[in-house]
Order: C-alpha cells, then structure tokens, then sequence
C-alpha cells in the first residue's frame, strides 16, 4: 500500500529488533551505548508506522475475507461498514510512512544562520527588512528558539540595510530554509504624503550553522621522510637521521622540522598538518556559504520575488507554491508563519515522493 518494497519494510523491523537487543546485552562501552540509543531513536516510530499499517491490512483482509463468505447478513453488514472505517485508516498510515521514509537534509536539525539585506526601495527596504527581522525573531519566540544578532547595519528612519542573526534550537534550518529568497513588499511607506502605494524588497538566506570541522588524518594518505640533521660544531658534527619532512599526499602541503628529536619532529608537522587542513576545510565551508547565499537571494530585485507581502489588501502570496493568505498581520507577527512553512514543507514532500514513485515505476 506504501509503495515501498516489503523486503525494505521488513529489514527496518528487522535492524529495530538487532539494535533493541545489543542496547539490553550492552556491555558498558558509552560510545557505542549513545551510538545505538540514537539510531533506535530514529527507527521507533519508523516501526511503529510500519506495524500499525501491517494490523490495519490485516484486520482489512479479514473482513473481506468475511464478506465474500456471505452468511449472516447482519455480520455481513456490520464488517462492510468496519473496512468503509478502516480503508482511509490504511491510506493514511501508507502515506504518514512513505513521509517518514523520504530521504532527509542531514542540516535539517541544526540551528540556522539568517540574513536579511534591504534590496530595491532604499529607505522602505530597510523598514521591511526590518518587519521580516522581527516576524522571524516572533516565530523563533513562538518556537522556543533562541536568537542572537551577530551583526546589523540600522538605516537613518529605522530598519535594517542587512541583519544577521544566529537561530539556534533543534530543527531551524528544517523550518526556515525555504524562506530564502526575494520578499517583496506592497504598501503605502510611512514617509508617503500621497498615499500612493510603492514596491519594494528584501533578501532573506538561510544557512544551516556550520559544525565544528573535525580533521580526520589518515595515515595511509601522509608520506613521512626522515633526514640528516647537522648538530652544532660543523662538518657535520653529530648528525643523525632525526629531521622530518611530512608530505600530504592529496593536498600536496609539504612540512619540515628540523629539532633534535624525531618523536618531537613527527609531533610537530603532524600539528601543523592538522592547522593548515583545518584552515582549508574552513575556507571551503565559507566559500561553500557564500556560493550558497548567491544563489538563495539571487539580485535582490523586486521582479525576482519569492513571496510578496500586499498590506493594503492584508494578503500575503508564496510565489512557488500558488497560496494566498489572507492574515497578513497575523503572519507578520510570526503566529500564522507556520501555514506557508508547512504548506512549502508539504509541497517539497509531495515531489519528493511522485520522484520516489517514478523510481519504483523505473
């Protein structure tokens, strides 16, 4: 009913029942203790879905199985009006399991990075910038994360040119991330004697957090020389094979020390190995970041939009999705924001799961 192979279904279950029996035959190791504990985490409601679906189809088949045997009329109607009840029951475990099976964005769970930069509109694009800041710092409330302003650049009649922020808690980037993007913003601006209504916009990116890099030398992928070191007195006086020359293999970074000791010399270009590695894991991840945001909020022109914000109308429209709210001020205040997240979250699902069907099709 799931659309997913059995014999996948079964190796879960399966894989539940090996970890719940190493984690109560555990003998004391903590790594692998927290190791298990986390993975059973993840694969208890997967079997729960699983055998709840599985009771459901049976208890199905058993009244039909009734109803084709005729008899009693009175049981026969009785089970038909019982599988009218349990048919939709079965299709939305098959569903709520195919939702939990789709492949996930290992960021999902971390905190997020936001940024909001005013973009065409000078002085309204700050104010909305400003707006977008504080509906996103509302939700986060409402969330119970926590926010953190890294930095902000305040325009002369309020707002912000660009804010950046720290959202950390469990799940932000899960939630936040189709916010990145151009929003455009329609309304009357509070400096307009006219009452005429001017366009403006803000860029918003949403960046998982990046973690703590962690280098992992492998040693098969180092080539250590050693070499005559000359002691003191010249001529070559006392010299003895305990220089080091450490060559990376698949960053070519070659270092050399020369103290008296060889253990002292392999410390030490092993340590600088580890700094300068690290140096280009972090270079990567920023470049890694602003290649990320270049292509999250685009030009940051009013015709290049994601979402536009109508306040003489007090609607709000989400562009890639074709929904139109009509609250506004609630999502402004960070109260109704969930009903765009959920309706993007459910938009990317709903691909996700028509690209799985194709692959099963295939």
């Amino acid at each position: 009913m799931t659309g997913v192979p059995k014999e996948k279904l079964d190796r879960l279950v399966q894989r539940w029942e090996t970890v719940q029996t190493e984690l109560s035959t555990s003998s004391g190791d903590q790594v692998t203790f927290v190791k298990l504990s986390k993975e059973f985490a993840e694969l208890n409601p997967l079997v729960v879905a699983i055998r709840s679906l599985r009771d459901a189809e049976k208890e199905a088949a058993d009244l039909k199985v009734m109803i084709a045997e005729g008899g009693d009329a009175e049981m026969k109607a009785m089970a038909e009006s019982e599988l009218a009840v349990i048919e939709p029951r079965i299709e939305k475990f098959g569903h709520d399991l195919q939702i939990m099976l789709l492949p996930t964005d290992e960021a999902d769970e971390r905190s997020a990075i936001l940024e909001l930069r005013a973009g065409t509109g000078g002085d309204e694009a700050a104010l909305f910038a400003g707006d977008l800041f504080r509906m996103y710092n509302r939700y986060a409330d409402i969330q119970g994360w926590k926010t953190e302003i890294i930095s902000a650049s305040e325009s002369e009649l309020g707002g912000y040119k660009e804010i950046i922020a720290n959202i950390s808690g469990k799940g932000v980037f899960a939630r936040l991330k189709f916010e990145s993007g151009v929003h455009r913003v329609q309304r009357v601006p509070a400096t307009e004697g006219s009452g005429r209504i001017h366009t403006s916009a803000a860029t918003v990116a949403v960046l998982p957090e990046a973690q703590e890099v962690d280098i992992d030398i492998r040693m098969e992928d180092i080539r250590i020389d050693t070499m005559r070191s000359s002691g003191a007195g010249g001529q070559h006086v006392n010299t003895t094979d305990s220089a080091v020359r450490l060559t990376h293999l698949p960053s070519g970074i070659v270092i050399t020390s020369h103290e008296k000791s060889q253990h002292q010399n392999r410390a030490r270009v092993m340590q600088v190995l580890r700094t300068r590695l690290y140096d280009l894991e972090r270079q990567k991840i920023d470049d890694e970041r602003s290649a990320a945001r270049k292509s999250q909020i685009g030009t940051g022109d009013r015709s290049a939009r994601i979402r536009t914000y109508n306040f003489p109308q007090g609607r709000v429209t989400d562009h890639r999705i074709n929904l139109t709210l009509y609250n506004l001020s609630s999502v402004m205040e960070g109260n109704s924001l969930d009903d765009l997240v959920d309706a993007l979250i459910a938009d990317r699902q709903a691909k996700l799961l028509a690209e799985m069907g194709e692959d099963v099709g295939s």
